[in-house]
């Protein structure tokens, strides 16, 4: 957990009696007041066209700007490097995790994995209502291994395409969507930056996050049960045929989940972190893009003898031409850069105002001043107006002291509260960009007390399943 989580790696019993409380210093009053407005800029990307990593990559260089000059004119530099040192070193690890599952991500949609996919739902005529589930329902089990945005606007291509003549089925399933991504992420350690910060963190095993799996099941399915009942009877019309995939599309679904294999085999068995899994097995992809490149020019002899392979999968034999060369660098440089920069800002300010002493602070409210159940389900309420890595980091920078059961309540709320608004989770504000006024802010919110029910009934669920937890 030290080499995750370094804003608790410093604090050992000697350089936390040296380190100063900086909660009433202007220094801590202009860090919360940088976080603010960083954070605000980062919300409203939509209407300013900022990105959102400029603002909080400012705001982190800032806060940890002001901290550093107070340390050097005390003497105490050394402590204030050490612990953004170590901040640094925790949001590395995330950053090489995320950024071979992006790479494998857009691989694959290189490969057409992804528009296969879609244009082979379009393709069988499924009424409004069964395609509605069948969204949904993919969009729960993929993002269990995808991360939510990607997973978000898949699904969301696949509804626009339907539904373009019916807005009330289109903003319904966007809701669905949003709901199945979130409910999905939040029992894999794979699925969210929220399990994911925990898994990495050491506080719960592997195995233990599908204990959350039937609460997750509950949050997605009792929204979507009642809003079935909105969805029209309706025949969307079909389209043609699903297009060839590239050649090697098959084999890269394969090495990626043989990189979550080796990922999930080094944190368990070597004890090492997953991000050097996670790294081996982007040398899964470099030696197939090798082979791509070597063989590109060659007949298509070699893959029709796989021929029966592809038709189990039931779709086209791909072709081998010259201009499907394959570059794994160019999946590498077409990550979310943008996003990846975000969460460094995120983290690098929290583990600021963390430093300063904030979070203790908050620690105390939350944790020693009301009922840990109470304030798991505050944090889960709260992940719907801040992003939920932001706030589950901000939870394990505290480190309260709490039953395992109250660590995967917490890891639960933080996934599926986002839920609550549709700039909850990068899921909603992802579908709000790319539905253009179908799917919007005020939509999402009329069905709020729907998606509460969930919220809730998941909650109780993982009480009434997993009370050996608490």
């Amino acid at each position: 957990m030290l080499g995750l989580f370094p804003v608790i790696a410093w604090a050992d019993a000697e350089q936390a009696s040296q380190a100063l409380n900086l909660t009433k210093h202007w220094v801590g009053y202009s860090a919360i007041a940088i976080f603010a407005v960083a954070y605000l800029l980062a919300m409203t990307e939509e209407v300013t066209e900022l990105n959102k990593s400029k603002p909080m990559v400012l705001a982190a260089s800032l806060i940890w700007a002001f901290i550093a000059g107070i340390y050097v004119n005390n003497g105490m530099s050394e402590i204030a490097r050490h612990a953004f040192r170590g901040c640094l070193e925790g949001y590395a690890e995330l950053f090489l995790f995320i950024m071979v599952s992006m790479a494998y991500l857009n691989a694959m949609e290189d490969r057409g994995v992804f528009d296969n996919l879609r244009v082979w739902l379009l393709s069988k005529g499924f009424s409004y209502r069964k395609l509605f589930w069948i969204t949904g329902v993919m969009s729960f089990f993929m993002s269990s291994v995808c991360n939510n945005l990607t997973t978000a606007l898949l699904m969301g291509a696949v509804i626009a395409a339907m539904g373009k003549d019916n807005r009330q089925f289109v903003t319904l399933a966007c809701i669905n969507v949003v709901v199945a991504t979130n409910a999905g992420g939040s029992f894999s350690p794979f699925g969210d930056i929220t399990t994911l910060l925990v898994w990495q963190s050491g506080i719960v095993p592997f195995k233990d996050f599908y204990s959350l799996f039937i609460p997750a099941v509950v949050n997605f399915t009792l929204p979507a049960i009642i809003m079935h009942f909105w969805i029209p009877k309706q025949h969307p019309a079909a389209v043609g045929k699903a297009p060839k995939m590239k050649r090697g599309a098959l084999t890269m679904i394969v090495l990626f989940l043989l990189t979550i294999i080796t990922a999930v085999c080094f944190e368990n068995m070597l004890k090492l972190p997953p991000a050097a899994g996670m790294l081996a097995g982007l040398t899964y992809l470099k030696f197939l893009g090798f082979y791509l490149q070597k063989t590109a020019d060659k007949d298509n002899g070699k893959i029709s003898d796989f021929a029966h392979v592809y038709k189990l999968f039931n779709v086209a034999v791909p072709d081998a031409r010259p201009n499907q060369k394959f570059d794994v660098f160019k999946s590498v440089a077409t990550l979310e850069w943008d996003t990846l920069l975000f969460f460094y800002g995120v983290m690098i300010s929290v583990g600021g105002l963390s430093f300063i002493g904030y979070l203790t602070m908050a620690s105390d409210v939350l944790y020693v001043g009301m009922d840990p159940t109470i304030a798991n389900i505050v944090v889960g309420i709260l992940s719907a107006f801040i992003d939920n890595g932001t706030i589950m980091f901000a939870v394990l920078t505290m480190h309260p002291e709490i039953s395992q059961g109250q660590w995967l309540l917490v890891t639960l709320t933080a996934g599926v509260g986002g839920s609550l608004l549709a700039i909850g989770s990068a899921a909603g504000v992802g579908l709000m960009g790319q539905m253009k006024g179908l799917y919007t802010f005020s939509a999402h919110l009329k069905w709020m007390p729907i998606i509460l029910i969930g919220f809730f009934g998941s909650i109780a669920t993982h009480f009434l399943i997993n009370g050996n937890y608490f």
